[in-house]
C-alpha cells in the first residue's frame, strides 16, 4: 500500500503533463521552454542541494557504485554480443541500449523521496552522479563506430552537461564541507521544488501512443527486460555485495525506472529509429506501473 500512495502523485503528475499537451491547453512552446528551464536551471539546483548535504559514508558509496557499474557494464556487454550474433542495425541497437540502460530522473528522485525523504533523494542523487556520464557514452557509442573523435566530441558534450557539473559542485562543497548562506540556500530549495512536479509533467507531455502499431512483440520482451529482468539481476548482484535493504532498494528503483524521455531525442539527432524509440519510452512509462510495485512486493 505504501508504495502504491507513493506512486500516485507521479502517476497523476504524467496522466495531467499528458491531458494538456493532448488538449493543446498550453501552446507547444511551453513544454520546450519548461524543459530547457528544467535541464540547465532547476534540476542541476535539486542534484546540487542534495549531493552538497548527504553524509558521505565512502564504505557505502563505493559499494552502491561498484554495483551500478557492473550490473550497467555487463548488460550493455551483452547487448553488444547480441547485436553481433542477430547483427541488429544500428539504428535499432542504440534504441535496445537506451532503452535498457538509461533512466527516468524524475520519476526516481521522485519515487525515493516519497519513499524514504531525504535519505532517498541525496542517495539517488549520488547514483545520478555516476550513472549520467557512464550511461550517455555507452548511449552515443551504441549509434556510432568507437573512435578517438567519437569518445572525444562525448567527453566534450558530458563535460559541459549541466546535470554532471551540478553533481561535481555538489560533491565539492560536501567533502569541503561549505555551507551556502541561509538566503540563497533558502532560493534554491525554492527552484528545487519546482523542479521534480514540472519533471513529471514533462513526462507524461512526451508520452507517444500512436507510435505503437507493429512488432508488439519486440516491445514486449524490450519493455519487460528492462522493467523486470534488470531490477531482478541487480537484485542478485546486491545480495552478491551484501547491500543494505535501504541500499539495495535504491539500486533496485534505479534499474526498475522506464528510459529516460530525452532518450527519444538522441536517437533523433543520431538518426535512429526514433519511432521505435517513442514507442518503447511510451510503453515502458505505463507498464512501470505495474511493475514497481511487483517488484517490490516480490523482493521486500
Amino acid at each position: 500500500m505504501d508504495i502504491l500512495m507513493a506512486l500516485f502523485p507521479l502517476i497523476a503528475l504524467i496522466v495531467v503533463g499528458f491531458a494538456l499537451k493532448r488538449t493543446e491547453f498550453l501552446s507547444e512552446g511551453f513544454w520546450g521552454n519548461s524543459e530547457k528551464l528544467n535541464y540547465y536551471i532547476l534540476f542541476p539546483v535539486l542534484l546540487f542541494l542534495n549531493i552538497s548535504k548527504v553524509e558521505l559514508n565512502l564504505e557505502t558509496v563505493s559499494s552502491l557504485l561498484t554495483v551500478l557499474i557492473v550490473v550497467t557494464l555487463v548488460v550493455a556487454v551483452f547487448l553488444w554480443i547480441l547485436k553481433r550474433i542477430y547483427h541488429i542495425p544500428t539504428e535499432r541497437f542504440g534504441v535496445y541500449v537506451q532503452s535498457q540502460l538509461r533512466f527516468n530522473t524524475y520519476i526516481g528522485l521522485s519515487l525515493l523521496a516519497m519513499l524514504f525523504g531525504s535519505p532517498g533523494m541525496q542517495m539517488f542523487s549520488m547514483v545520478i552522479a555516476v550513472a549520467i556520464p557512464l550511461v550517455n557514452i555507452i548511449s552515443v557509442l551504441s549509434f556510432s563506430t568507437v573512435s578517438i573523435a567519437t569518445l572525444r566530441k562525448t567527453f566534450i558534450a558530458i563535460i559541459k552537461n549541466p546535470l554532471i557539473l551540478a553533481c561535481i559542485v555538489g560533491v565539492l562543497f560536501n567533502v569541503l564541507n561549505i555551507n551556502l548562506f541561509l538566503g540563497l540556500d533558502n532560493l534554491l530549495k525554492l527552484f528545487a521544488a519546482m523542479s521534480l512536479p514540472l519533471g513529471l509533467l514533462s513526462v507524461g507531455a512526451a508520452l507517444q501512443f500512436n507510435q505503437i502499431k507493429t512488432d508488439i512483440t519486440r516491445l514486449s520482451i524490450n519493455v519487460f527486460a528492462r522493467l523486470l529482468f534488470m531490477p531482478l539481476f541487480t537484485y542478485a548482484i546486491c545480495l552478491l555485495f551484501g547491500l543494505t535493504q535501504f541500499e539495495t532498494t535504491v539500486l533496485i528503483t534505479y534499474f526498475a525506472l522506464p528510459t529516460a524521455s530525452a532518450s527519444y531525442i538522441l536517437t533523433k539527432v543520431y538518426q535512429g529509429d526514433d519511432r521505435l524509440m517513442a514507442a518503447v519510452i511510451s510503453l515502458q512509462t505505463i507498464f512501470f506501473i505495474l511493475t514497481y510495485p511487483l517488484l517490490m512486493e516480490i523482493l521486500f
